[in-house]
């Protein structure tokens, strides 16, 4: 039997589900994901396992929910920055809002971006996901007359944007920038050049490996944000 989408029935089984994993995020921040159990979530909001796993297949079926709600949650931080003016304050106001979103939910960071979940295969969709997460970082390099130092790189993301045509649509839909374009090349290449920037220093501020370094990760941050819009000669 069909359930309506609207149904009591179908609001029962979401609000099942999102309170689900919203026990699940609080093991994942208090002990990471081997604290993420599916029987003490049951026990917790008051089900029998085998009633826990119709909401939920396995906690790998759970993980990849919690996978795509952090990128998404990713995403929504960065969609929130205003980048109309372009240029380097854009830039700037994206890694810092990305940063902010991680400082504040490191755990969904680390579970997206740090060391892989053994065994656990991510859903097709993370690949969208992630790349909503970069979008905005594209429209910002649009504009950009990179120095000729990228071209090597630059070279090899016009083939991508050639040879796939989701890389080429995903660019276009946030640049308006056809793939035979120059600027979409651009664009990519500035994007790809940002991210392991990015990652790198948030990624190593959150696990604390900058204790005592005598620097402040934020102004780190500022810093390579800059080069890249030097790179790109950003207004």
């Amino acid at each position: 039997m069909t359930v309506r989408a609207d149904s009591p029935r179908a609001r029962y089984r979401e609000q099942t589900r999102s309170e689900i994993k919203e026990v699940a995020v609080r093991q994942l921040a208090a002990a990471g994901v081997e604290g993420v159990a599916l029987l003490r979530i049951a026990k917790e909001i008051g089900l029998s396992g085998p009633a826990l796993y119709r909401y939920f297949a396995s906690r790998d079926d759970l993980l990849a929910e919690l996978v795509l709600d952090a990128y998404q949650g990713a995403a929504a931080a960065v969609h929130a920055v205003d980048t109309e003016g372009g240029g380097r304050a854009a830039l700037h106001a994206l890694t810092s809002a990305y940063r902010a979103w991680a400082l504040d939910q490191p755990h969904l960071y680390l579970l997206i971006q740090g060391t892989p979940v053994a065994g656990f295969t991510a859903p097709a969709e993370t690949v969208l996901k992630a790349r909503s997460v970069l979008g905005p970082f594209l429209s910002v390099f649009a504009q950009g007359r990179p120095l000729v130092s990228v071209d090597p790189l630059l070279t090899q993301l016009q083939v991508w944007l050639r040879e796939e045509p989701e890389v080429a649509a995903w660019v276009e839909q946030w640049t308006g920038q056809a793939a035979d374009g120059s600027a979409a090349a651009v664009s990519l290449t500035g994007a790809v050049m940002t991210w392991p920037q990015m990652h790198g220093t948030v990624s190593l501020e959150i696990t604390g490996q900058f204790t005592g370094m005598g620097h402040d990760p934020a102004t780190l941050l500022d810093v390579q944000t800059a080069l890249l819009a030097d790179t790109f000669q950003l207004p």
